[in-house]
């Protein structure tokens, strides 16, 4: 009876912890894409192309993103990969549409010293287009806020 409780946890304990090094790697490849300058400026609006190609700023409250409530996933506006699903965002008082966790995987970040503030800007994992900045001011469970420029983004219900 020993012997076969002990084997028998063995192989929880195997698969458990074989299940654990699968989902710590199981973060998915991002395919990057290049495209020229006059690429991007052909495909992007003026505001997009300000925003994402030369790190612009959208002014607060002009996003209609800020009021979008439905069940969906926000995409990157360059190159349509999913960043944001819907039940990650909420209302941050910014005036710019907020989330408190990203897909894994999918975002870069760098150090922005800009403002001669350090702060952490993240960008999409394949187009690089920049999407705004990283701060650890949000709610639970992650404590950080995604801030996001509106135009840099598109919703895509469900």
């Amino acid at each position: 009876m020993h012997r076969r409780c002990f084997i028998g946890r063995g192989v929880c304990l195997a698969v458990g912890l074989y299940l654990l090094v699968q989902s710590s790697f199981a973060r998915e490849t991002v395919e990057k894409i290049m495209q020229s300058d006059e690429t991007w400026k052909r495909t992007l609006t003026p505001a997009q192309y300000n925003v994402m190609r030369h790190e612009g700023t959208e002014a607060p409250l002009t996003s209609p993103l800020l009021d979008e409530h439905r069940v969906g996933t926000f995409v990157c506006a360059g190159c349509g990969l999913a960043l944001f699903p819907s039940k990650f965002k909420f209302d941050s008082g910014t005036g710019w549409p907020s989330f408190f966790d990203v897909l894994a995987g999918h975002v870069e970040t760098q150090a922005d010293h800009t403002l001669r503030v350090a702060r952490t800007e993240y960008h999409c994992a394949r187009c690089g287009g920049h999407q705004g900045h990283l701060f650890d001011d949000g709610p639970p469970p992650t404590g950080l806020r995604y801030c996001n420029n509106g135009v840099a983004l598109q919703f895509v219900p469900d």
